[in-house]
């Protein structure tokens, strides 16, 4: 089991910054990878970002370039600096955590925080 909780989220306005974290319950050595994702209203939950235990990270195409992930491994903890802000990265943000054992994958989710972009 793993329990994350994000912070961090809040309103700015547009080209604004914003930067979210996430403290895992235990050592994120133990977990195969930690992730973003977002739902705005009306759509479906998708990715944003995400980091292996490798390190090796991937974002989704309309945040390359804007979104950075980045973990500090004594705090067990994953944040995601997000820059440039646009109204469209209006969402709730939810943390990830996945454990992958061979061909199962078990994800954990935070209870998500609300990232609103306004002028």
């Amino acid at each position: 089991q793993v329990q994350v909780v994000e912070s961090g989220g809040g309103s700015v306005q547009p080209g604004g910054s914003l930067r979210l974290s996430c403290q895992a319950s235990r050592t994120i050595y133990s977990i195969n990878e930690m992730g973003w994702y977002r739902q705005a209203p009306g759509k479906q939950r998708e990715m944003v970002a995400a980091m292996t235990i490798g390190g090796s990270t991937a974002y989704a195409d309309p945040v390359k370039g804007r979104f950075t992930i980045s973990r500090d491994n004594a705090k067990n903890t994953v944040y995601l600096q997000m820059n440039s802000l646009e109204p469209e990265d209006t969402a709730v943000y939810y943390c990830n955590a996945a454990i992958i054992f061979f061909t199962t994958r078990r994800d954990f989710w935070g209870q998500g925080t609300q990232v609103t972009v306004s002028s």
